[in-house]
């Protein structure tokens, strides 16, 4: 079957569709080879060998087989042996039983073919031993500098170039867009629907287990690809989090990068000595990842398909005003609650516009956006008014809605609207609504590329997705603030000096006094602590700081102060430091035993008024570091109005960071109130990404409460743990964005 050619590219990307040139050893042979050799090739009908090779039939290079007993494979040349095949193949197949795969791999690389497409399966996903057959297949690799995509995978579709080295039903159309997925049943249920639909790619490449080649690579070469022009991605896993965060930021700066994964239940289970570890779930962590990285991120499969037709048809929005034609009021209503809800704007209609509309609908019709220009309306009637909405500068796309009615051709409306579309560069989608009798329209509507969808909410919302990813460059920090100018001088070494002591002392819990030393350091201003390790001391420290005073736990293996007693606040008189001391004694030594009664600390009370928040920062398994600002005091995690963020922060990327949190307007100061001061509270944010960034060996810090007010910022409790010795230095988690942190 012939692919099919759309008719209407995406026209803000008029690249011309010459591949870019590729050097050896990068992963651009995978999608333009010179010459392709199969493994697993045979003549037997339903078997994957044999649905490559009919795949590989449309390939206009040399096509080899490598059989152990047959001449000739469904009419292709066959050798026995990889060190048989003639010069100029670059890319291997192999579709045979995983137990051979390791020593295919190498008579591949021997004979000089450096890219291997293993469609093979039988790997990790089998268990133990497959495990190490596949580590055995990398190293294999490596040995003989051999670059895998797979195993068990579809294999790889490069339409452009002819070449389809996978088991599909068929190839794809040509068009503008990467498809690249973990899943291989996933990639062919969008490729028979894009058939359908009339939607081209410019690749289809099935990872696999991503042994080797990962979402880095694939990512930035198809952000180099001047025949892709936006990338959708079905992940799993995140495999080298650093290599996809760098990858994803160098592509969302060109073209739009589309992404649904799968498992969003947060780890909240996982062992966490603060709230920030207990709110800061992997899914969480990998929002605020492709939020910095500009991945714009689609929660379902249908999602997926309707953005990936949308950019695949329509050129990309230059904002989020929709405008929206209809012959019917709930349609109209039902996509606009969508389209408002998902981020977009109902466009107005401009005075000029509207006095055109009224020039020929008929009395009744709606006079606003959207656009009811009645049941009754026919084909001349919708062009006209699309025509004019498309022309109309107060939008920046439009939404045309059918439903059948007896006095309207969905075929001949369709018609009239794929010939308006033609003359405007702006979006344009369609819902036609109904089965049988929109069918045809529906064809006539794809054969144009123009996106149709079922229902208008989901064109809605698709056409806000085009314009959030058109809208969404990564936040790479350009701006006025660099935090390395307001980092204290020896910051870094009295910080290791005090992570060495603790960790000679056997410790990974810091307490309170140390932890406020820490947060000093970065310039973090801390409510004054002294430790008494009697009541004598406590009340000689209360008389020094001047009453009324805060009397709180100091422990090395107590985390949470106020679950076991440890907290006594505004105490007025040295006999009420002496009981406070007592107390706390009394019931820590209840709760956990004497073993965790160090003494306490004693500060001055702050005076009331201002906003408790919490900057907490955690290790995620795949991102690294990874920090949190928001509402905090001992409601954090009811309110649970916080932000993640991931470490450094420069230009205004702690400004962005804190307003996404709600407690953002209150700082702004409500009813009479003063602002905070947002530079310095940017500031310290900033100087804390690079505290967490730069001292590798600590794996959690909290602040709770974080005191903002009107001239007055101060952490009034601070909590530091670091990594066990079992982690060496150099295996400790670095940060995803993997830019040094200064």
């Amino acid at each position: 079957m012939e692919p099919p050619t759309l008719v209407r590219s995406v026209d803000v990307f008029r690249a011309p569709l010459a591949r870019r040139s590729r050097s050896q050893g990068e992963i651009g042979a995978f999608f333009e080879p010179s010459g392709v050799a199969v493994v697993g090739g045979t003549d037997r009908l339903g078997t994957v060998g044999r649905a490559v090779l009919e795949n590989l039939a449309a390939f206009p290079g040399p096509v080899h087989v490598v059989h152990p007993t047959q001449t000739t494979v469904m009419g292709r040349p066959a050798v026995p042996r990889f060190a048989d095949l003639p010069d100029g193949l670059d890319v291997a197949v192999i579709a045979t039983p995983a137990a051979s795969v390791p020593g295919l791999v190498r008579e591949a690389g021997a004979r000089g073919i450096g890219s291997v497409i293993v469609i093979s399966a039988g790997f990790k996903e089998a268990g133990e031993a497959g495990k190490a057959l596949e580590r055995e297949t990398l190293e294999a690799a490596r040995e003989v500098g051999v670059r895998l995509i797979g195993p068990n995978c579809l294999g790889v579709m490069s339409p452009h170039s002819g070449f389809n080295a996978t088991f599909a039903t068929a190839m794809a159309g040509t068009g503008h867009v990467a498809f690249l997925s973990q899943s291989g049943a996933l990639c062919t249920a969008l490729l028979d629907w894009s058939l359908r639909e009339n939607v081209g790619f410019s690749a289809f490449v099935s990872l696999g287990s991503m042994s080797d080649v990962g979402w880095g690579e694939l990512l930035r070469y198809f952000a180099d690809d001047p025949a892709t022009h936006s990338i959708v991605c079905y992940l799993e896993s995140v495999g080298d989090a650093a290599a996809f965060v760098s990858a994803a930021q160098a592509a969302a700066a060109s073209k739009p990068v589309i992404a649904l994964k799968v498992g969003r239940t947060e780890a909240a289970s996982r062992a966490a000595a603060s709230h920030t570890g207990a709110m800061t779930g992997s899914d969480a962590v990998l929002e605020a990842a492709f939020r910095r990285a500009g991945v714009l991120r689609v929660e379902t499969i249908g999602e997926l398909f309707n953005v990936a037709e949308a950019l695949a048809k329509q050129p990309i929005p230059c904002g989020s005003r929709l405008a929206i034609l209809t012959n019917a009021g709930g349609p109209g209503a039902l996509s606009t609650d969508l389209l408002v809800r998902s981020g977009g704007r109902l466009a107005e209609v401009s005075p000029e516009t509207m006095s055109a509309l009224n020039a020929f609908l008929p009395g009744p019709w709606s006079h606003g956006n959207p656009v009811d220009i009645l049941g009754d309306s026919d084909a001349e009637r919708y062009a006209r008014a699309a025509s004019l909405l498309l022309a109309d500068p107060a939008n920046d796309g439009l939404l045309v809605i059918l439903t059948p009615q007896h006095m309207t051709d969905p075929a001949s409306v369709a018609q009239r609207i794929a010939e308006v579309a033609r003359t405007s560069e702006k979006t344009v989608l369609t819902s036609w609504m109904g089965g049988r009798v929109v069918t045809a329209g529906r064809e006539v509507l794809n054969a144009a590329g123009i996106p149709t969808f079922d229902y208008p909410d989901a064109a809605a919302r698709a056409f806000v997705r085009m314009s959030q990813a058109a809208g969404r460059p990564a936040e790479d920090g350009a701006g006025r603030r660099d935090a390395r100018e307001e980092i204290p001088a020896g910051a870094e070494a009295q910080v290791e000096a005090i992570i060495a002591a603790v960790r000679q002392d056997g410790r990974t819990l810091m307490t309170e006094v140390e932890s406020k030393r820490v947060l000093a350091a970065y310039g973090i201003p801390v409510c004054e602590t002294r430790a008494a390790a009697t009541a004598e001391e406590a009340v000689a420290a209360a008389e020094a700081l001047g009453f009324p005073v805060a009397v709180k736990l100091l422990s090395k293996t107590v985390t949470h102060k106020s679950d076991v007693g440890g907290v006594r606040l505004g105490i007025m008189g040295v006999d009420a430091v002496r009981a406070a001391f007592r107390q706390i004694r009394e019931s820590v030594e209840g709760c956990v035993g004497p073993g965790a009664f160090d003494g306490v600390t004693v500060q001055p009370m702050v005076p009331p008024g201002g906003h408790e928040l919490i900057l907490g920062s955690t290790v995620d398994p795949q991102f690294g570091p990874v920090m949190m600002f928001g509402s905090g005091g001992k409601w954090v995690e009811v309110y649970r109005d916080t932000a993640l963020e991931l470490p450094p922060l420069g230009g205004d990327l702690a400004r962005r960071w804190r307003e996404r949190t709600l407690v953002n307007r209150a700082l702004q100061g409500l009813r009479g109130e003063r602002a905070v001061d947002f530079d310095f509270l940017d500031g310290l944010l900033s100087r804390f990404a690079a505290l967490v960034c730069r001292h590798r060996r600590i794996a959690e810090v909290e602040i709770n409460p974080l005191l903002a007010a009107p001239g007055r910022i101060l952490a009034l409790d601070g909590r530091v743990v670091l990594h066990g010795s079992a982690i060496a230095d150099e295996d400790l988690p670095r940060p995803a964005l993997g830019v040094g942190c200064w």
